[in-house]
């Protein structure tokens, strides 16, 4: 594996999945694999769990860490080839991606969807900048379009607790008061078609991701009927694609509640919004296994990693 910026960099699914829940009982089995080596993670948006996990991941391989949120510490960046740099931005990608290569050995990065400008968050400017001007692999710890770390330990939650060769796994949209990126969904839904599984994916009318990742996947605009007989429950909000990032409704009804869910295991990759996205009694349960998917971010990125450095 020379980057990981989707979950399609994957060669097998059900193998790297295997390979991290071996590596998860003996985390600092390769501590040497990363002796003497650097890893760059580059923040231009907030992180709990990316930060914390990755770093933890990396230090598990025996590489030095870095950090740098570009938010408050770095220089803006420019990504247009030929502008004449006499506004914002201060640095332009070519020389910073260049730069940094110089001081790590694999470059993390983390830069969220606009929400304004779908084109321009479809072609990734800052990950795809750095792809292209870097001289080190590139790991994506979320971008504009994908989050392929939380897919991945997402796959391996459910390859840990389900109970049947093939379970039912729903991905519902969930009401949030603000507009979110379709990030993690759209890794969510990629993961899922990789794998050996009743899929179903349901959301009100107007809230459909882009067709190209949702294309062969089952649909149902009933919540209630797409939960039907679920063994895994995913909830996520995300903001419209086609009327590009609005929230079109807050339908508190979609609410994941104890009686929606039935038996299921309820996951969300966190941050979640008690009570608006899920209510108490379903998040304090023991159906919920949302700290154990945030517990698998660390292995998630460990494997990762531990490819990437095999391939240098």
């Amino acid at each position: 594996m020379k980057n990981y910026l989707s979950i399609n960099d994957i060669d097998s699914l059900p193998k790297l999945v295997e390979e991290a829940k071996n590596l998860k009982k003996n985390p600092k089995a390769n501590v040497a694999l990363g002796a003497n080596k650097t890893i760059g993670l580059l923040f231009f948006n907030n992180s709990l769990r990316t930060r914390l996990s990755t770093q933890k991941a990396a230090t598990n391989l025996g590489l030095e860490v870095m950090v740098m949120n570009f938010g408050n510490e770095g220089w803006a960046l420019e990504y247009e080839d030929g502008t004449i740099m006499n506004q914002g931005t201060s640095e332009h990608i070519k020389e910073a991606a260049q730069v940094v290569s110089q001081y790590c050995d694999i470059i993390g990065i983390r830069a969220f969807a606009g929400l304004t400008d779908k084109e321009k968050d479809k072609a990734e400017v800052v990950l795809n900048g750095f792809k292209e001007y870097a001289s080190v692999p590139i790991l994506n710890m979320e971008s504009s379009v994908g989050h392929p770390l939380q897919g991945l330990a997402d796959a391996i939650t459910i390859d840990e607790n389900k109970t049947k060769k093939r379970p039912k796994v729903v991905l519902s949209w969930a009401p949030h008061p603000k507009a979110l990126p379709h990030a993690v969904a759209n890794s969510f839904i990629e993961m899922m078609q990789l794998q050996d599984a009743e899929f179903v994916l349901t959301h009100p009318k107007g809230y459909e991701l882009d067709p190209k990742i949702t294309n062969g996947v089952t649909i149902e605009n009933n919540q209630e009927k797409a939960l039907e007989n679920a063994d895994f429950v995913s909830v996520k909000n995300w903001s419209s694609y086609a009327n590009y990032g609005k929230v079109l409704n807050q339908d508190e009804s979609w609410m994941m509640t104890k009686e929606k869910l039935g038996k299921a295991k309820f996951m969300h990759c966190l941050p979640v919004r008690r009570n608006v996205v899920v209510n108490d009694a379903v998040l304090d349960s023991e159906q919920s296994i949302v700290i154990q998917q945030a517990n698998n971010r660390t292995y998630a990125a460990q494997i990762v990693l531990k490819k990437i450095l095999e391939n240098l």
